[in-house]
């Protein structure tokens, strides 16, 4: 079995509402597609999603296309895809970092592998521990009155029940009053969690975290950056107040045990692309197993490529006891696949046909690809959501229904 075709090309698929964050908002998702060919004709896909361009880390789209393009391509061409750690080698070699990149062509390869074999990639990663994945759902329209409505919208519809709260734009006693708003509305039908996306600093998160619990908040995701374990630590010692999730925080399996040893993490939360690939994401989760960290299936937005990539891996791990976000399909206005992925009862029903289970549209690639369109960049709209002030949603966009 050996890698006869490695290419690339950039996709921009627009929301279907703005997805306001702590550092800005986001109206188009853009993607990194990987295409890989072997040579029994098998056809394998890989995904790269970023937030708002080069907003959420280090990789841009861009930056991403050219790792793949002019290192990782011409490396694997005529290698056998079977062996996942060998190439893992090779693509370390290559170039350091670079985890966006890395993900989305062993992506590919896992992808074409499995096909090749006529199997479900989750039999390659280890085996399947869970049919069906708890799906949250992420209300970040930075109005009060349009989230509540949205989440009762899904949990009618039967969904979602998990709600994560994006936060940090704004006040923290303004989003604090938001999000005590929004729990009050949904009372105990709902679970509430919030993400500030390392918006806060030492003195506001001291002050606010625990107020985050009063107000019936769950879980709190990565609210101080990423590198002030300390702070995170101190804020897994208190007694009561949410729980405390890491995603920034922890992005290899050295930053996960780094995090476990110094007690600064209930949750960890797991993303493909971060991780470097499925296999690494495997061994974050195994270091918290063995400290008894709970797992988070987080997101990039992906399309349902990347999602049930995402699921494939996520299905076999343990720990992962806190559900998943893999929701990002239902925010765009149009998937890349001919059957997106589906929600019922609040979960998310596991694709389950050779390779990740779903099909990629030709098409619909070519609708969205960059060159094709003779698009430039995208880049996250700073405006909308500013860190200095409570950020205001535009009452002209409405969620549509998926």
């Amino acid at each position: 079995m050996k890698i006869t075709r490695c290419t690339s090309r950039i996709v921009d698929i627009p929301t279907v509402r703005a997805h306001k964050l702590a550092f800005g908002a986001v109206r188009t998702q853009t993607y990194v597609i990987v295409e890989i060919a072997l040579d029994d004709g098998a056809i394998g896909f890989g995904e790269a999603a970023t937030i708002g361009g080069a907003s959420w880390s280090e990789e841009s789209p861009e930056s991403i296309r050219h790792i793949v393009d002019d290192y990782l391509a011409p490396a694997i061409l005529g290698t056998d895809p079977r062996h996942f750690e060998r190439q893992l080698e090779l693509f370390e070699r290559l170039c350091k970092g670079n985890r966006f990149a890395k993900a989305a062509v062993e992506m590919a390869m896992i992808d074409a592998v499995s096909r090749a074999v006529g199997l479900p990639a989750w039999q390659l990663l280890g085996g399947k521990l869970h049919d069906r994945l708890p799906l949250a759902w992420t209300l970040a329209t930075g109005n009060p009155e349009l989230d509540i409505a949205e989440a009762e919208r899904k949990l009618a519809e039967g969904k979602h029940r998990l709600f994560k709260i994006k936060i940090g734009s704004g006040r923290p006693e303004d989003d604090v009053a938001r999000v005590a708003a929004i729990a009050r509305a949904l009372g105990d039908r709902a679970e509430i969690r919030v993400d500030v996306n390392q918006a806060w600093d030492w003195l506001a998160a001291r002050r606010w975290v625990p107020a985050l619990g009063d107000a019936g908040v769950a879980m709190a995701e990565q609210p101080v950056a990423r590198w002030q374990t300390e702070l995170l630590r101190e804020l897994c010692a208190r007694e009561s107040g949410p729980a405390i999730m890491a995603d920034e925080s922890v992005c290899s399996p050295q930053d996960a045990l780094s995090l476990a040893a110094s007690r600064a993490a209930h949750v960890f939360s797991l993303k493909v692309t971060k991780h470097g690939g499925l296999t690494n994401t495997r061994k974050v989760a195994a270091v918290a197993e063995a400290a008894g960290i709970a797992c988070y299936g987080g997101t990039m937005l992906e399309t349902s490529l990347g999602s049930a990539a995402s699921a494939h891996v996520f299905c076999g791990i343990p720990g992962l006891t806190a559900g998943c976000e893999l929701f990002g399909p239902m925010l765009l206005v149009e998937d890349i696949v001919t059957e997106p992925l589906r929600a019922k009862d609040f979960c998310l029903e596991m694709p389950d046909g050779p390779g990740f289970g779903v099909e990629v549209d030709r098409e619909k690639l070519d609708a969205f690809d960059r060159d094709r369109r003779e698009r430039r960049p995208i880049r996250v709209d700073l405006g909308a959501a500013p860190r200095t002030q409570t950020a205001t949603a535009d009452t002209t966009e409405t969620p549509e229904e998926n």
